[in-house]
Parts: structure tokens; C-alpha cells; sequence
């Protein structure tokens, strides 16, 4: 039981990690807001980027009182299950290459 435990923190940290990663790399590439790429790079960037984006715009809502306890702890059980999904994509390609 602990040992799924330990996976499944695992595979929401690599998530979680992935998408920090792609996050990161996307706010690099584009040069300023009118020089976007397009909206469908943005859309399929932020599948990946969500979860780092989501948490982030919580966190500096809720230090800023502007939402409550609830919305943010919602936010963060979001964010680890859309962590945990990516995780796993990420991890079973790894094993694949």
C-alpha cells in the first residue's frame, strides 16, 4: 500500500516537473504577448503546462485574498490530479524509448 502510494507521488511529481518544464520553455519562446504563434500552439502547450499555470495563478490569488480557501485548495487537487495524468503519460513513454 505504501509503495503505490510512493508511485503515484512519483508520477505526480514527474507531471507536475514536465509541465514546469514546458511551461518554462514556452514563456522563453514567445517573444511578447502581440507575437504569438497562434492559439493552437497555446492550447496544445497549455495541456501539457496547465497544471504549473493553474497552481501559480491559485497561489498568487490566495496569498492576495482575492480567493478563498476552498477555490484554492480545489485548484491544488486539480492540479495534482492533472499532474498525476501527465506523470504517467510521461513515465510509460520513457519506459517505451
Amino acid at each position: 500500500m505504501l509503495h503505490d502510494l510512493f508511485v503515484a507521488f512519483f508520477l505526480m511529481l514527474a507531471g507536475l516537473t514536465a509541465s514546469g518544464i514546458v511551461s518554462n520553455l514556452y514563456r522563453l519562446s514567445v517573444v511578447g504577448p502581440g507575437k504569438s504563434p497562434g492559439r493552437g500552439v497555446y492550447l496544445a502547450v497549455m495541456v501539457v503546462a496547465g497544471p504549473t499555470v493553474l497552481f501559480n495563478n491559485a497561489t498568487s490569488a490566495f496569498l492576495k485574498k482575492e480567493c478563498s480557501q476552498a477555490a484554492f485548495w480545489l485548484a491544488t487537487a486539480l492540479t495534482s490530479y492533472w499532474s498525476l495524468v501527465i506523470g504517467m503519460f510521461v513515465v510509460s513513454l520513457a519506459q517505451a524509448v
